[in-house]
């Protein structure tokens, strides 16, 4: 019985001890929280006054900077750089996108990758054939290093192609693999420079889904910081912190970047090179800018709940960078732990507190959430151990406490007071800055998700002490810790379709002196544009064949003598002709048979049908080179040389085509008579011609002699 007793009361007096305990432990998380708030609530209130002063004083008076100011500007030459490690799912996307939005010509785009990343290479490779304004920057070393490296190598690519072209970039802007471009951005960077030394524009995420919670705080926390926390930085001490994309340096920036630290612009040392960008430049007395500019975008928002098509809605919103930020749990805490580590350990231990008051205010303010974090999933800790208490009261389970610390209406019940309206207001300023950009059904989910992001940050902070512990006592190296990323499909993205000839001028692949006489060649032959502009020599045909294969959005595909052989007999011969389409196999797409077809243009419908008709299953397209057409059907045709080097290489239009391109033969007529020809009981197409008195043998001979022409000038041999 004493025994019992004695265990109670230990018990009791445990119990009793641990409640005091947590209560202490309340109030100093409390008046951290409070602290914290206060810092928050600074910022809101130099928001709204410095947005009411703008509001009756400058805005009232200055004159709105429109579009058509920017494209009256004379464009100056523009290098864009970005750095790639394992990009290989999203790079070609990207650099797609990026080409066919952008309004601007006077670009170069340089993109860094490492020696052992082969499959972001090859990626960047295939763009490389089809973009000429495309480069690619091998880091001579194996990755991953760090983002900081790979950018250094590619700024010394692009002094290099100054030297060799004698020109030089007015400036250079900072991309990652998953931004997506809004098509003023660089008509915007054109208008600023020289006159800016560094221009920060806003960062978004793209619009998720309601249920996609994790993904969503991304979309919270960059429209609250990019609208309100980025002005308020430069308001109070004149500088602004890069983010890493759309950011563009101007010339002389990089060239001071560079002469302080030796040749390299970028600080290998960090894992946020970018931070640190902006303090350095404004201490050389550069100029850095958050720049702000109206755009209309148009958003098509279906409804959460129901199977609805959407409304469209036009929206005034600022100039940005958007992209898909992580979606996962996992991949969220790793990729803000390398920014909690860049930003909060590793500048503070290369950086300490220098600059003026308000420089050292912000550096505070930044490096606050790596105590913060902790402190806010203490606060959940304490909030459900009282309940637990609170219950166990409330059901007689439990009546052992001491005297309470925090009762009464003393300094506590204030200071909870304080918080719980400082949590007020930040609600309604996530709420508010969220539905701004994403309507006011996501600025409701905002409100759950600041629970998630406090797990996400809690997470982050974590894993960003512990890898800066094991580089400080274990010598462990700080790497480039990989996010693998999502790019938005083409139908979201709404890239508009672009003519042949405005496709190319867009791809830099022709100037628009070359594009003005290939369309007058085009009208007096009647030859499709890329035919003609082939034959003359002013494009070649593998980026032809790259743009006939975007515009239509079909597969590329290479021809060679085994594959157009190992099909023959499936596909009748004048039908091949015919449609020049050849037939390479079936294969599984989309969980369906297909009969693949090689096609130098796109197939209209009769020819799909005529194609299912003969083969028996749906054709696929897929766009080879028009030589390797030519060669297939020369091969069907006995041409047993067909596909040699030196006649693939030669770019020559088929017989068809020079008639009808020289004038001799209307496209109908000879599309008619190709509906009757055999090769096997016709011969060749130029002698069934004749025979059915279609065109004269003079034509012919005429026709042959020019195709012998092009050959040899091309470097081929006639068979």
């Amino acid at each position: 019985m004493f025994s019992t007793a004695n265990a109670t009361a230990q018990l009791d007096f445990l119990t009793a001890n641990y409640y005091a305990a947590l209560e202490i432990s309340a109030a100093v998380v409390a008046v951290i929280i409070l602290i914290s708030a206060a810092d928050d609530f600074f910022f809101d209130v130099w928001y709204w006054t410095r947005r009411l002063y703008r509001k009756f004083t400058i805005e009232r008076k200055a004159t709105p900077l429109t579009a058509a100011q920017l494209r009256e500007r004379d464009e100056q030459p523009i290098a864009i750089m970005v750095p790639a490690w394992l990009e290989y799912d999203v790079i070609a996307h990207m650099i797609e996108n990026m080409v066919a939005v952008l309004d601007y010509r006077r670009y170069v785009i340089f993109v860094g990758t490492y020696v052992n990343d082969r499959t972001t290479i090859e990626e960047v490779e295939r763009m490389r054939g089809r973009y000429k304004q495309l480069h690619r920057v091998e880091v001579p070393h194996a990755g991953p290093t760090c983002k900081a490296d790979c950018l250094n190598w590619v700024v010394k690519a692009i002094f290099a192609y100054e030297r060799a072209r004698d020109m030089e970039f007015a400036g250079v802007v900072l991309h990652d693999s998953e931004d997506v471009l809004h098509p003023l951005e660089l008509k915007f960077f054109n208008y600023l420079l020289p006159r800016k030394d560094m221009i920060q524009l806003p960062v978004a995420s793209l619009e998720r889904e309601w249920y996609e919670l994790v993904a969503g705080t991304y979309m919270d926390e960059f429209a609250e910081s990019h609208a309100k926390d980025m002005l308020v930085r430069e308001s109070v001490a004149g500088t602004v912190p890069s983010a890493g994309v759309g950011t563009c340096f101007s010339r002389r920036a990089l060239l001071g970047l560079q002469a302080e630290t030796g040749g390299e612009p970028f600080n290998t040392a960090s894992l946020t090179e970018d931070y640190e960008v902006g303090t350095r430049l404004s201490q050389m007395g550069m100029q850095t800018i958050f720049a702000r500019f109206p755009v209309q975008f148009t958003v098509q928002r279906k409804p959460w709940f129901s199977d609805g098509t959407g409304k469209t809605h036009s929206l005034e919103v600022p100039l940005s960078v958007r992209e898909f930020f992580p979606d996962t749990f996992r991949q969220a805490y790793r990729q803000k732990a390398r920014w909690v580590l860049g930003i909060g350990l590793q500048s503070w231990e290369q950086i300490g507190w220098k600059g003026s008051l308000a420089a050292r205010y912000l550096l505070l303010r930044d490096r606050k959430g790596i105590v913060t974090a902790f402190v806010s999933m203490l606060a959940y800790v304490l909030a459900l151990q009282f309940m637990l208490f609170s219950a166990a009261t409330t059901f007689h389970l439990w009546q052992i406490f001491y005297p309470p610390l925090l009762a009464g209406d003393g300094w506590w019940r204030t200071v909870l007071l304080l918080n719980a309206l400082a949590m007020i207001n930040r609600c309604a300023h996530r709420y508010y800055f969220t539905a701004q950009l994403y309507g006011w059904r996501h600025g409701l989910m905002s409100l759950p998700r600041m629970v998630v992001s406090n797990f996400v940050n809690f997470m982050a902070v974590a894993r960003a002490w512990r890898l800066f512990l094991l580089y400080l006592f274990a010598g462990k190296a700080l790497a480039w810790d990989k996010t693998m990323h999502d790019f938005p499909s083409e139908d979201r993205l709404a890239v508009p379709r672009r003519r042949l000839g405005d496709l190319l001028k867009t791809w830099q692949a022709v100037d628009d002196a070359t594009l003005e006489r290939a369309l007058e060649e085009q009208r007096r032959t009647r030859l499709p544009l890329g035919t003609v502009m082939v034959s003359h020599g002013w494009l070649d045909e593998e980026t032809l064949a790259e743009a006939l294969a975007y515009q239509e959005n079909l597969p590329r595909v290479r021809l060679d003598k085994e594959s157009v052989e190992q099909h023959a007999a499936a596909l009748p011969g004048e039908l091949a002709t015919r449609l020049r389409a050849l037939y390479i196999g079936d294969d599984a797409v989309d969980g369906r048979r297909v009969a693949r077809i090689a096609v130098a243009s796109a197939l209209g419908d009769e020819a799909r049908a005529e194609l299912e008709a003969a083969l028996g299953l749906p054709p696929f397209p897929m766009v080879a080179r028009e030589s390797e057409i030519a060669a297939g059907l020369r091969l069907l045709h006995g041409q047993r040389n067909a596909f040699d080097k030196n006649q693939t290489e030669a770019g020559v239009p088929l017989l068809g085509d020079l008639l009808i391109g020289g004038g001799m033969l209307s496209r109908e007529v000879f599309d008619a008579a190709m509906q009757r020809y055999r090769p096997d009981r016709h011969g060749r197409i130029g002698d069934y011609l004749v025979a059915q008195s279609v065109i004269s043998r003079d034509a012919i001979e005429q026709a042959v002699r020019e195709q012998r022409r092009l050959f040899q000038r091309n470097g081929g041999q006639m068979a």
